[in-house]
């Protein structure tokens, strides 16, 4: 399942951008979760990422971990493909 990661950095985390970063690529591996996009964004939030996850519980755990670490917050919304969609408007 792909989710849209919506999310902002803390002030020290900003700093040390490539450690942020490391730690969080290691995590996302460990939880089988691929990285399919980053983006950097101006405004209301400081990122956009794009990711798959194998399940909702493992996207669950990264975000909970993400905070633990104290990197900042995100939102992770659910994305679905034009496939998913037009099967869902059909079942409406």
């Amino acid at each position: 399942m792909k989710y849209v990661l919506l999310g902002t950095l803390s002030a020290d985390w900003a700093e040390r951008h490539g450690e942020r970063t490391d730690q969080a690529k290691a995590k996302l591996a460990a939880l089988g979760i691929k990285l399919v996009s980053v983006h950097y964004t101006q405004g209301e939030v400081d990122f956009v990422d794009i990711v798959d996850a194998p399940d909702p519980q493992a996207m669950l755990a990264f975000s909970i971990w993400y905070v633990r670490q104290g990197f900042g917050r995100f939102r992770s919304l659910p994305a679905f493909d034009d496939a998913t969609m037009r099967k869902a408007l059909g079942k409406a």
